[in-house]
């Protein structure tokens, strides 16, 4: 079969490797319709090291369950899935407390041992604890947003939990890409009445708009945080949504949240030390976040994707096949696409 693997920082490549195939008895073959290029993804497509080996590359994927292993009992051969981007048995301390992503026998897709989304069919391990059947066709209208339930709605939505978002609050969302833009989203659907997006691309600003943003912060640094409490009435926001993950962008998010605020920090973090700890301290401010458990909020989310009240599959502006992902990550890497979706 076919799989994307990284190499190193802008080599991706498609080729050809060994079938997926069931080894444990929990697990699932899934072969793939639809896979994902995520704005996580770039950070190795930027600064990975030569490899001989390489990475296998994707972890947002929908596909239809080839065959399942001996001891699997809720997914079916022939069910069409969506799997969140870490897998876990469901049974754990931490699945039952919501966080899968902690999962005491879960882990990661992709990497050298694991197959990825970016490829044609994946071995899914722990497959009842990890995939959701979803009762569609395979070829349905509202396929896009439903792949974002795998992780980008999921990790928005997650970050304005964290963030505290609730009725009639103020949200600032640190980041217009696809995370950001579900931010908004999630926001939006959290009941916020006043959503501030720190961007400056024009297409993620207008699409921003459409999802419920109400006021736009296209400055940088310490002019993003004076325009900030301009539009908040010189308090900061109380909800803060950081999707970014960039040192300048993590001190901008804590700088805008007024005192007693909560900042929700979702973008996968470049810098090993976090700033602005002396007047978050002073200011009470919450920090929270994390990696998304995704598989905790398909479930929840689903209904309002199916009956139309989100459209979260409007992030996807690019189309490819699997044999052009190298040009959707570098048209993602260039800004020239908000993010790519894979159909097989």
């Amino acid at each position: 079969m076919q799989a994307t693997i990284m190499y190193g920082a802008g080599d991706v490549r498609v080729e050809n490797v060994p079938d997926a195939r069931l080894i444990e008895p929990t697990d699932a073959l899934v072969v793939v319709t639809r896979a994902a290029i995520c704005g996580s993804d770039l950070w190795p497509y930027k600064k990975m090291g030569p490899s001989e080996t390489g990475n296998r590359m994707g972890h947002e994927f929908i596909g239809i369950v080839e065959a399942v292993g001996a001891d699997v009992r809720k997914i079916k051969v022939g069910d069409l899935v969506a799997a969140p981007f870490a897998w876990s048995d469901g049974t754990c301390i931490y699945c039952q407390e919501g966080l899968q992503t902690s999962c005491l026998h879960g882990g990661f897709w992709g990497g050298t041992k694991l197959d990825g989304g970016q490829g044609e069919a994946v071995r899914v391990p722990q497959a009842d604890g990890t995939l959701v059947p979803l009762q569609v066709g395979k070829d349905n209208a509202l396929m896009p947003s439903l792949l974002t339930l795998t992780d980008v709605m999921a990790t928005g939505h997650h970050a304005a939990l964290a963030a505290k978002v609730g009725p009639g609050k103020s949200v600032a969302v640190v980041g217009g890409g696809a995370v950001g833009l579900c931010g908004v989203i999630a926001a939006k659907r959290l009941g916020a009445e006043q959503i501030i997006l720190l961007d400056r691309h024009a297409d993620r600003i207008n699409l921003a708009k459409e999802f419920g943003a109400t006021d736009i912060v296209s400055e940088r640094g310490e002019e993003a945080v004076t325009r900030v409490r301009e539009l908040t009435k010189g308090l900061g926001v109380q909800s803060v949504l950081e999707c970014v993950g960039y040192e300048e962008s993590t001190l901008t998010a804590l700088s805008i949240a007024r005192p007693g605020g909560a900042v929700g920090r979702v973008g996968v973090p470049q810098s090993e030390v976090m700033p602005a700890v002396i007047p978050t301290f002073f200011n009470n401010v919450t920090i929270s976040g994390g990696p998304a458990p995704a598989r905790a909020y398909i479930e929840e989310l689903l209904p309002d994707v199916l009956e139309g009240r989100i459209e979260p599959g409007r992030v996807f502006d690019r189309v490819i096949r699997l044999d052009q992902v190298p040009d959707g990550y570098r048209a993602m890497n260039d800004r020239k696409a908000i993010k790519a979706m894979i159909e097989f």
